[in-house]
């Protein structure tokens, strides 16, 4: 059976691996520069950084916004836990916002009526890479004064008007390079952020508060002049990581093509059966077909259909306001309706679709 999701590994790899291993060099160091130059380079924006996790990635982003316990953030249900779960970490109220039944994306129209004097954040997920309604949301932020962000964990290479996801006008955009991603850096993600300030004080976040360049001494020790001021992480990814970043970043623009010449074949199988319709793309905006989203009369049995013709299905999600930690079981809708028909099939680099 053809999978739904593959880890990408380049070929060749393990003496560079091992070259790696053995140099005492296995922190943050020459490889996570060039992985974020690489990165800087696709994306299309300046302020980029590597982060050992996308959970790591989300932790920072919540510092570096300054949001606090209790604050109301703005978030889709419809999306990954992993995504919504740091909420709960943090201590923040969630607001759920209903989507398009049509595609899972946020509604602007929704957020618009859910949003009061103490929403402090919109997250707008890009479910299973098919981009939502961007320019819509980052006016309300931009008329709200509210930041939003892009949380692009499966949208990576996913386009909007011509620019990558990253390069669109949002205030911040998140990535995860986890093991069935592309790129995959075994874990990891990337945040991209449109303001400079807000990316100067993510680096050091990013490293436990710390400002490299005073920390020690002339002589090494640790410089008791240095202050640190602000809450941080371990964020700093390795360099074996970094390095197996750099080798997916190679390769990352011919595995996408590979995706979307496959999802042109869907779009021209599905084209003419009453029972299932492919997932309806929000205007200007190409997927970066991490996987292939369809809408189907009789879910359960098109899981069924599908599996049993050789390509695994699944529903990817279930909807994160079903659960306890988000305090907030409230039904939503255009969620309901879309969790009910959406069924996810394969559109990877690891086959030719036929």
């Amino acid at each position: 059976m053809i999978p739904i999701y593959k880890p990408y590994m380049p070929q060749n790899i393990s003496d560079d691996i091992t070259e790696i291993l053995y140099s005492g060099q296995l922190g943050y160091g020459k490889y996570g520069r060039k992985f974020e130059s690489q990165l800087q380079s696709f994306i299309g924006c300046e302020y980029v950084l590597s982060v050992s996790s996308y959970n790591i990635a989300m932790q920072i982003v919540l510092s570096t916004l300054g949001l606090q316990f209790g604050d109301e953030v703005i978030a889709s249900p419809v999306s990954c836990l992993a995504s919504n779960q740091p909420f709960a970490v943090k201590g923040l109220k969630v607001v759920w916002a209903d989507v398009n039944p049509e595609n899972g994306s946020m509604c602007p129209d929704d957020v618009k009526s859910k949003i009061t004097i103490n929403t402090k954040a919109i997250f707008h997920n890009h479910f299973c890479g098919y981009l939502g309604n961007i320019d819509q949301i980052n006016e309300l932020g931009k008329s709200y004064g509210i930041p939003v962000v892009d949380d692009g964990i499966e949208a990576f290479g996913s386009e909007y008007k011509g620019n990558k996801l990253g390069n669109v006008g949002t205030d911040v955009t998140v990535f995860s390079f986890q093991t069935v991603r592309l790129p995959n850096t075994i874990d990891g993600g990337a945040i991209v952020y449109k303001d400079k300030k807000l990316y100067k004080k993510a680096l050091l976040i990013r490293d436990y508060g710390i400002d490299r360049t005073i920390f020690r001494t002339p002589n090494g020790e640790i410089n008791p002049d240095c202050d640190i001021k602000l809450e941080g992480y371990a964020g700093l990814m390795s360099d074996l990581n970094s390095y197996i970043g750099t080798r997916q970043m190679d390769d990352i623009e011919s595995l996408l093509v590979v995706q979307k010449n496959n999802a042109v074949i869907w779009n021209c199988k599905f084209t003419n059966i009453d029972t299932i319709n492919s997932l309806k793309m929000t205007s200007d905006s190409t997927p970066n077909y991490w996987v292939y989203g369809t809408l189907c009369k009789n879910k359960t049995q098109a899981i069924k259909d599908f599996k049993e013709s050789g390509f695994y299905s699944t529903g990817v999600h279930i909807n994160n306001n079903v659960y306890t930690v988000f305090d907030n079981k409230v039904s939503l809708q255009g969620v309901n309706e879309f969790m009910n028909h959406f069924v996810a099939i394969p559109c990877g680099w690891w086959f030719e679709n036929k």
